[in-house]
């Protein structure tokens, strides 16, 4: 007699650039449970790009509402589907609630930081640790190991409409709103933008609506450069990405998107942000304490490192 498929669920529930990071964990817990059913915990901005993975047989949204109701939902959710395990990626105050929420039982196996788990993950300076460690770490005593990059050859579009050139490169000036302080000055990528244009790479400025001031300033520097901002779907900014001679940008979630589609990407990190959160075949880090010791100059070589090219 067969055994029945295991019910898996993954909890990841973190912002854009963080599902991105995640990526190589998912990758293998799909591989380790091929022939078991596998659904998403996510958040209702990510739930179609995690559909659109394939790595998915069922996606669940959860908004991350604070009301009673709504965790009673999650609770009800969570029983319905009598899970056998449940990886928590999250691993979080509010994912560790949902495991006290399945009171008074029975539980699933569960993987994370919640008190109670069959295989807690909680561990000194687990924060610190750089994010593909970490789910190496937590996925270990499965036996699941992570991939060194994510592979998203599932995530591209036609960009034809943005009539770039065949040499374009990317620039992400911008940060989540909350966090100006993750951002390089934006004089700085306007100075990488005109080194750019002199070599004949038309700069391209990525970011959302509230960042078309940033793409206005670049280009008062350099009128090469195109204003992409609010004008790009996530699947068209990963074509670009594969598509694109190089990119610079912040600590921010289309950064992070950017490299990990394989573009050789410089993330530009002072200590207002954790320099260990990045992955890809082609990332190279650039961090300095202080944005004001980050110069245009050391960041081209860094590009040019980060392409295996000494000056091209």
């Amino acid at each position: 007699m067969s055994k029945r498929p295991l019910r898996i669920l993954v909890i990841k529930l973190g912002a854009f650039g963080d599902f991105f990071l995640a990526q190589t964990a998912f990758a293998a817990i799909r591989r380790h449970h091929a022939g078991d059913r596998v659904t998403l915990l996510t958040l209702p901005s990510l739930a179609p790009l995690a559909r659109m993975s394939g790595l998915f047989d069922e996606v669940l949204e959860d908004p991350r509402d604070r009301s009673l109701s709504a965790y009673l939902a999650i609770r009800r959710t969570l029983r319905a589907h009598r899970f056998d395990r449940v990886y928590d990626l999250q691993a979080q105050t509010r994912t560790d609630l949902y495991h006290r929420l399945l009171f008074p039982g029975p539980w699933p196996e569960w993987s994370g930081t919640a008190r109670g788990a069959s295989h807690p993950d909680r561990y000194e300076g687990r924060r610190k640790v750089p994010v593909r460690e970490r789910y190496v770490r937590q996925l270990a005593p499965f036996g699941i190991v992570p991939d060194e990059a994510p592979d998203l050859s599932w995530l591209d579009a036609d960009i034809s409409k943005f009539g770039l050139p065949e040499r374009f490169a990317l620039l992400v000036p911008g940060s989540s709103p909350g966090r100006p302080d993750k951002r390089w000055p934006v004089r700085r990528y306007a100075e990488v933008a005109a080194a750019l244009a002199e070599r004949g790479i038309v700069p391209a400025v990525i970011g959302t609506g509230i960042e078309r001031d940033l793409a206005r300033a670049i280009a008062d520097t350099c009128p090469q450069a195109v204003d992409l901002t609010d004008r790009t779907s996530v699947p068209e900014l990963g074509g670009l990405a594969r598509r694109a001679w190089g990119a610079v940008g912040n600590d921010t979630g289309p950064t992070h998107l950017i490299a990990a589609v394989g573009c050789p990407t410089v993330v530009v990190f002072s200590d207002a942000s954790n320099p260990i959160h990045s992955t890809g075949p082609r990332v190279l880090i650039h961090h300095r304490p202080d944005f004001a010791d980050i110069d245009s100059a050391g960041v081209i070589e860094a590009l040019d490192r980060a392409r295996g090219e000494a000056g091209a």
